[in-house]
């Protein structure tokens, strides 16, 4: 259902910058409690990953992962999921999937709460690439994806989220939170035309 004066379309700007949000150990194994089923979501990260680095559009991370300092400043969202202690600095549940690896040059940007924005130098180090939009993907919809979105619109970006490189461990918290972006903050596109978007700069590139 799309309403009357909602689901306007953004676009990409004119030199996107692609964030990994949280593609971490920590939320792609199994045995970890912050677990979502990502294994459709890294592959299609890949695929993005491949396009970006070929367009030579910036590719930056982030991991949640708690020292002492950042349990302290995070108490409350840690009483809210407890689960969130499995993030400690230094372990390998913080580290990026290897399937996803940064390349040497690309940030991985610590944070302790959902946004990427929040108290963390992204919005810094996009301005330094001048950067007017932004694609968003990982995990998970409902939570650090839909918290980046929110206030990357906020710091004055465009939003572009690809449907099949965002995941959650709730289906339909999945779908609304998909539904709501599309609505009032980024676009919700198939990977596919994200995929043809950015393949138009790597052919200028080369």
């Amino acid at each position: 259902m799309k309403l009357d004066g909602f689901h306007g379309r953004a676009g990409f700007g004119t030199r996107p910058a692609l964030i990994v949000v949280d593609m971490s150990v920590g939320f792609t194994d199994p045995g970890s409690p912050l677990h979502c089923d990502l294994e459709e979501v890294v592959g299609a990260i890949a695929q993005l990953l491949a396009a970006s680095r070929a367009a030579r559009y910036p590719v930056l991370y982030t991991t949640v992962a708690y020292d002492d300092a950042g349990k302290e400043a995070a108490t409350v969202f840690i009483d809210k999921v407890p689960a969130l202690l499995t993030l400690e600095a230094g372990s390998r549940w913080v580290e990026i999937d290897p399937r996803l690896a940064p390349l040497p040059g690309e940030p991985v940007v610590r944070k302790l709460f959902a946004s990427a924005f929040y108290k963390t130098p992204l919005a810094s180090l996009l301005a330094a690439q001048q950067v007017d939009g932004v694609i968003v993907t990982g995990a998970s919809t409902s939570g650090c994806v839909r918290a980046t979105a929110v206030d990357a619109l906020q710091h004055g970006y465009r939003v572009v989220v690809p449907r099949e490189a965002v995941g959650d461990r709730n289906l339909a918290a999945h779908e609304a939170n998909l539904y709501d972006i599309d609505a009032k903050y980024g676009d919700v596109l198939a990977l596919e035309d994200v995929l043809e978007h950015l393949g138009q700069f790597a052919l200028a590139e080369r």
